[in-house]
């Protein structure tokens, strides 16, 4: 089995995981920091496209995982998110780690956020080298091992 073909079976067996999982985190501060995640992912090459803010809320507005949370509200989130990275790079990180550091002592929340970082920078079925950075950082952040997400 190739790397790609590795990559895509993990992404469908994390898809199926978070589906499962994913609905007992049903909270704010769980929804505002995968929208942070997925906003530093789509960040992760310097610069969010029109394309990728558009790819971005359609994932979350049509994501099985995701569905649970008001749609109006994820997408309010993630603009907000996204207008922070508008109007300066390092506010952006910054203020989206914050919302991701919430997490650091609910570790299994941490760790599901984690997750849907990692399927959502799989989604293209290209995780890059600098998407993996990034979740490495978000990581960090929550104080996890990377090794545990294969990063």
């Amino acid at each position: 089995m190739g790397f790609m073909d590795d990559l895509k079976s993990r992404a469908s067996k994390l898809q199926d995981n978070l589906k499962d999982n994913i609905k007992k985190f049903k909270n704010k501060d769980f929804m505002e920091a995968v929208v942070a995640g997925c906003a530093l992912v789509a960040y992760a090459d310097g610069v969010i496209k029109p394309e990728e803010k558009n790819k971005m809320l359609r994932f979350i507005q049509q994501s099985d995982d995701l569905k649970m949370f008001d749609s109006n509200q994820v997408i309010e989130s993630f603009q907000k998110q996204i207008q922070k990275f508008d109007f300066d790079v390092n506010i952006g990180k910054g203020e989206a780690l914050k919302a991701i550091g919430k997490l650091a002592k609910k570790p299994e929340e941490a760790k599901m956020m984690v997750w849907v970082c990692c399927a959502i920078g799989a989604a293209d079925g290209n995780f890059d080298d600098t998407e993996k950075q990034v979740v490495r950082e978000i990581c960090q952040t929550l104080t996890l091992d990377p090794k545990e997400f294969q990063l």
